[in-house]
């Protein structure tokens, strides 16, 4: 992600990006698209936590305008609005704060309405395309006095850059290098109090010096089904398409408890409804649409799928080493671990072991299988083992 600059002050909070980035990209993909872009999206899921290329121009219509209209996550807003407040009272910036969890659940839009309600200005930008000190410095320079600064995926900040952001945000100095070479000179510029807003998918991979320099650390969780509907819901009210509360119910349980696929899933509803049902959503509609999707009544979609039929079927439910599952099903062992493994773990699907990936009797059932007996041959009965008579 480029470094970006919204005004929130006085105007809608509003993106500048640089040619070529990817919030370029229409709200719906264009008829023509690069042969990159399709490859990715060919690569992607629909229900894939991570945004894809046309997400951000419509999720920035979908996100509310104040943390008071932010759905979910009730201790983090109530500890944000707080820490607001107070700072709003004192009349100084807000402490640095460092949102993690999982994609997809509104870190960067929590971002967004911290800068609203302190009426300042937010630039945002990413860890990757920080790669040298003079990055850093461009962005540090531009902010004024109780400004934020967002960085996203923080943890894939350089050393180099993580040393030098040190100072800054605890001294609100920075070290500036005049020339290379053994007679290089060096000098301290001073810079406008700001506040750093940090947000990864990936607390443990932050330095302990790094966490440490955060008076506000708060996690967020995935949502509850009740609140991913009115959600969706709220989707349906911006998108001007009518959605009964059970449509709405049976996107949201299928949406991985994450606000960003109930939004994607949504308008992909949308545009089933309105070529075949009418333009209203209802349970029937919905159904029959996230199923066009391959989106079953559990949230999984075909990659899912593949990998609990691979597990089960070609390795007798395991345990299984990642390296051989992802050879087994074609895909890349780091995305099966960051992306597939996460929703499959936590909702109860598959388990990890000192010995590899064991399919659990859930996914037995959800595959067509019955579950093995404990204790017995996981590949079920009437099937001869090497120790068999």
């Amino acid at each position: 992600m480029c470094a970006e600059t919204a005004r929130v002050d006085r105007n809608p909070i509003h993106r500048t990006a640089s040619p070529g980035s990817d919030q370029t990209q229409q709200a719906f993909a264009p008829l023509t698209e690069p042969a990159e872009q399709v490859a990715d999206m060919a690569r992607s899921e629909i229900t894939t936590p991570e945004a894809f290329g046309d997400d951000e121009p419509s999720e920035l219509s979908l996100r509310p305008q104040r943390l008071s209209e932010f759905i979910g996550q009730p201790k983090v807003k109530e500890h944000l609005q707080i820490t607001i407040d107070a700072a709003r009272a004192r009349g100084e910036p807000l402490d640095h704060a460092l949102l993690y969890g999982p994609p997809g659940l509104g870190k960067t839009t929590l971002g967004m309405l911290i800068a609203r309600e302190m009426a300042v200005n937010i630039k945002i930008t990413s860890g990757p395309v920080l790669e040298k000190p003079a990055d850093l410095v461009r962005e540090l320079t531009q902010l004024r006095e109780g400004d934020i600064l967002f960085i996203d995926e923080i943890h894939r900040l350089r050393p180099i850059i993580e040393e030098f952001l040190y100072p800054a945000m605890e001294d609100f100095r920075i070290d500036v290098r005049l020339s290379d070479g053994p007679h290089a000179q060096m000098i301290s510029m001073d810079i406008a109090r700001f506040t750093l807003i940090g947000a990864t998918t990936r607390y443990g991979l932050l330095t302990p010096p790094m966490r440490a320099r955060f008076g506000i650390v708060q996690r967020l969780n995935y949502y509850p089904v009740d609140q991913l509907a009115f959600i969706v819901r709220r989707t349906a009210e911006i998108l001007g398409v009518a959605c009964t509360a059970e449509g709405a119910h049976e996107i949201a349980r299928r949406s991985r408890g994450t606000p960003r696929v109930a939004n994607r899933l949504m308008r992909r509803v949308r545009d089933y409804a309105q070529v075949r049902a009418g333009g209203v959503i209802d349970k029937e509609v919905a159904d029959a649409a996230l199923l066009l999707l391959d989106v079953d009544e559990y949230g999984l979609d075909e990659m899912d799928t593949r990998v609990l039929r691979s597990l089960i079927e070609q390795f007798g439910g395991g345990p299984v080493g990642l390296s051989t599952l992802a050879v087994a099903i074609g895909e890349d062992a780091g995305t099966i671990e960051e992306v597939y493994e996460p929703f499959l773990i936590q909702n109860g699907f598959l388990t990890r072991t000192p010995r590899g990936r064991v399919a659990t009797p859930l996914a037995y059932r959800r595959i067509g299988y019955a579950p093995p007996v404990e204790g017995g041959d996981p590949r079920g009965p009437g099937q001869p083992t090497l120790f068999d008579a």
